[in-house]
C-alpha cells in the first residue's frame, strides 16, 4: 500500500463526471489509443483526452457514455494531440483498461468525493 494522504490531499484531485461527445481512432499514437472529447457541463465544458482503451472499446461504442476523469492535471501533448483530462479506468486480468462510470446517470460535471 502507498503512503497515507490526508482528506485535503484527496480533495486536490478534481474528479468529475463527463459524457463522451466524440471519439475517433488515434493512428498517430505510439500505442493504440482513441481520441475522446468529453462534455463536463457548463462549468468546465468539453475537454479532450487520449485514452489507451482499444482492447475493450471502439470509438462508436463510447458515444453518450458517462466517464470519470481527472480534470485538473496540466494538459499533456500526445503526438499532435493535446490531452486535457485523464479518463479513469482499472486494469482487467490482462492489464487492459476498463473505464469507470457512475452506476446510474448523474449530472455532467458532478464531482467525486
Amino acid at each position: 500500500m502507498g503512503d497515507a494522504i490526508t482528506f485535503d490531499d484527496f480533495l486536490k484531485v478534481d474528479i468529475r463526471v463527463g459524457q463522451v461527445m466524440r471519439a475517433e481512432v488515434f493512428p498517430e499514437a505510439r500505442k493504440p489509443a482513441i481520441k475522446v472529447w468529453v462534455d463536463f457541463g457548463d462549468e468546465i465544458g468539453v475537454r479532450k483526452s487520449s485514452a489507451q482503451i482499444t482492447a475493450h472499446y471502439k470509438p462508436e461504442s463510447l458515444l453518450g457514455r458517462q466517464v470519470l476523469a481527472v480534470v485538473n492535471f496540466p494538459p499533456r501533448q500526445i503526438g499532435n494531440f493535446m490531452s486535457e483530462v485523464l479518463i479513469l479506468g482499472v486494469p482487467d486480468q490482462d492489464g487492459e483498461v476498463v473505464l469507470l462510470k457512475p452506476e446510474q446517470y448523474v449530472p455532467l460535471g458532478a464531482r467525486l468525493f
